[in-house]
């Protein structure tokens, strides 16, 4: 009986889309995201941190980065020579950046507010930078080298 193991993905993977800069181009950023990398064959446990993250960039861009008539851009590219995933989202207000920390304040019965706490525990680095002529682009990395499950938050559970 011949049984063939499917091959991991060997290049550099590219994707980028343009999206709405609304709730439901957010929500095809997610489902994007989900669909390239499970194509690219990277491991289930990679793809549900991308996938999240990708949820909060996406709905932060949607929501704070959004300007009338203007979309946002998602981009992924994975190297597994180099065991990395870097996410990229890039919204139109470089004028509304990101926290370098994210302020922890968020009252509990608030709805919004801890997305780049989720991004901070599951990316194993993150930042932004400007992107001209008055945008900015906010990225995540994860290490595909070293596969772990999500990172626990210090009084999470």
């Amino acid at each position: 009986m011949n049984v063939t193991t499917p091959h991991a993905f060997t290049t550099v993977g590219t994707f980028a889309q343009q999206l709405s800069s609304t709730r439901r181009g957010a929500r095809l950023a997610r489902l994007l995201t989900a669909a390239e990398l499970r194509a690219w064959q990277v491991s289930p446990s990679v793809v549900e941190r991308a996938e999240q993250i990708v949820a909060e960039l996406a709905a932060n861009a949607a929501l704070h980065g959004r300007v009338q008539g203007r979309d946002f851009r998602l981009a992924l590219r994975l190297d597994p020579a180099a065991g990395l995933l870097r996410i990229a989202v890039t919204d139109a207000r470089g004028d509304h950046v990101p926290a370098a920390a994210p302020d922890f304040k968020t009252g509990p019965d608030s709805e919004t507010g801890r997305g780049l706490l989720i991004v901070t525990a599951l990316a194993d680095r993150w930042a932004w930078e400007p992107y001209p002529p008055g945008g900015k682009t906010v990225w995540a990395e994860i290490d595909t080298s070293t596969v772990h499950g999500p990172q626990q938050m210090d009084g999470v559970d």
